[in-house]
């Protein structure tokens, strides 16, 4: 059936309670109404697109808008189609577009996991957690420079850590539009804020100290790793999980792999005649490829703050 779909008209049609009522728009081709045995009626539009394929668009449902502003609609919805476009396929992929939550849980699983080492990706997954006041709910194309710049002021009070999430939210949303999600960074324009590097140097009197409280620990593992960290100039996570074949205690030669080392790069690093009397003691009593190794078999020690806290503290360096 066809006739120019006007208010009166769709307001006159009495729905079939057996089957289904297409009505078609004798001025606009493509313009319909389908009304449904309950009664319901929405507008629509039918179009071939480029492959000759028909696709049909919901544009509304009468009663929330009318029939010329269906109309309307329609005709911007066929001028689309008239540019070569496919609208019903690019309003279905608007509806793939996902959350913030769930763009997070993509990043981690396809991304981060293959990546990033334990520690980076357990440290994304805390930096994401502050990110979800802000930006949770939200579609990935629903995020403006705004929400970033709110995001970003709440954590001013910690720059560091402002900063590490301006960065990882940057990486983020670069992949988004690799992914199809987005044509641009919202994090971009989004200045850095300074951060106050804090160092601490221990005087000779403090470094006794503290070597004469290593020395009585009753943790010969954790006082062992905080000599050699003073000892080397290593960072925590390359002693934590060194293994035995790294070291030459014959030449005094660590050699860190690239995988261990932030530059990801192979280092050699000459050790020092105290710290090869350490490491020879610990190896007559070693049974694990690991110099530290953890409680869980296989797995290196993971953590030494909290008795790093409780030994600064009897050495008087809080």
């Amino acid at each position: 059936m066809s006739q120019k779909l006007t208010k009166k008209f769709v307001d006159s049609i009495q729905h079939d309670s057996n089957q289904e009522i297409l009505l078609w728009d004798n001025e606009l081709k493509g313009f319909g109404l389908r009304v449904f045995t309950s009664g319901r009626k929405t507008y629509f539009v039918q179009y071939r697109n480029e492959y000759n394929r028909t696709r049909r668009m919901k544009i509304g449902v009468h009663s929330v808008i009318t029939a010329e502003q269906a109309r309307e609609e329609a005709k911007i919805i066929l001028g689309e189609v008239a540019k070569g476009n496919d609208p019903s396929l690019e309003s279905k992929n608007k509806k793939l577009v996902p959350t913030f939550v769930e763009f997070s849980q993509e990043y981690l699983d396809l991304y981060a996991k293959g990546i990033k080492k334990e520690k980076g990706y357990k440290e994304d997954q805390r930096l994401l957690k502050l990110s979800l006041k802000h930006l949770g709910s939200k579609t990935i194309q629903e995020i403006t420079t705004k929400d970033i710049h709110l995001l970003h002021r709440e954590l001013k009070e910690t720059p560091y850590q402002a900063n590490r999430v301006r960065a990882l939210l940057s990486k983020m949303f670069n992949l988004a539009i690799q992914w199809g999600w987005r044509s641009d960074n919202p994090v971009k324009g989004i200045d850095k804020y300074h951060e106050h590097k804090k160092n601490r140097w221990l005087n000779n009197e403090e470094m006794q100290r503290l070597w004469s409280v290593l020395e009585k620990h009753s943790n010969r593992d954790v006082a062992n790793v905080i000599r050699l960290l003073l000892l080397t100039g290593a960072r925590r996570n390359e002693m934590l999980t060194a293994t035995w074949d790294q070291f030459d205690l014959e030449r005094g030669i660590w050699t860190k792999p690239a995988h261990a080392t932030k530059q990801n790069r192979m280092e050699h690093l000459p050790l020092s005649l105290q710290a090869l009397e350490i490491l020879k003691n610990m190896q007559h009593i070693s049974h694990t490829n690991f110099l530290f190794p953890g409680k869980i078999s296989g797995k290196p020690l993971q953590e030494i703050n909290k008795a790093w806290g409780t030994i600064r503290k009897k050495a008087g360096l809080l």
